[in-house]
């Protein structure tokens, strides 16, 4: 396993690890800058866990390789509202709908859902549950996730 100097930017700021190329991105998150959202759920890119924005687009960390970032801007959940410490809209009405139980999933239901709503910001029902399609809740929150999203796109 050959290791090399890899740049992450990640949350705004600029990160240095030395790592393994194809190690999963989420791994140089959680191991090596000490993040604890994006979450390991079942490492195969299904359930939404995982979820970060790379340039904007949502991205499941377990399975992307950490060299293949390259110039990549990395959101996580962290610095979804600015990363100043100001919530994202859709963390608010996240709040608000009371959708949170156990809270292992949230990290993939909120940056999908934050994502979907920059591209669609006036999405339909059948939108929304297309657009999280994927997803995985077992607490069986969906129907307070389905009214957060809408609740975030009216805002």
């Amino acid at each position: 396993m050959a290791t090399k100097s890899i740049q992450l930017n990640v949350d705004g700021e600029m990160h240095t690890i030395v790592a393994d190329p194809d190690m999963p991105l989420l791994y140089a998150l959680r191991d090596d800058l000490g993040l604890r959202n994006p979450r390991f759920g079942c490492g195969l890119a299904q359930c939404g866990a995982c979820t970060v924005h790379v340039d904007g687009e949502p991205v499941r960390s377990c399975v992307t390789p950490v060299d293949s970032i390259g110039d990549g801007k990395v959101v996580t959940l962290k610095g979804l509202g600015g990363g100043n410490g100001k919530a994202h809209k859709i963390q608010e009405a996240f709040i608000e709908e009371q959708v949170p139980q156990c809270g292992y999933c949230l990290n993939g239901w909120l940056m999908t859902a934050a994502a979907f709503l920059e591209t669609n910001p006036n999405p339909s029902d059948a939108e929304i549950r297309q657009a999280l399609t994927g997803l995985k809740c077992r607490c069986g929150t969906h129907y307070s996730i389905l009214r957060a999203v809408k609740r975030a796109a009216q805002a």
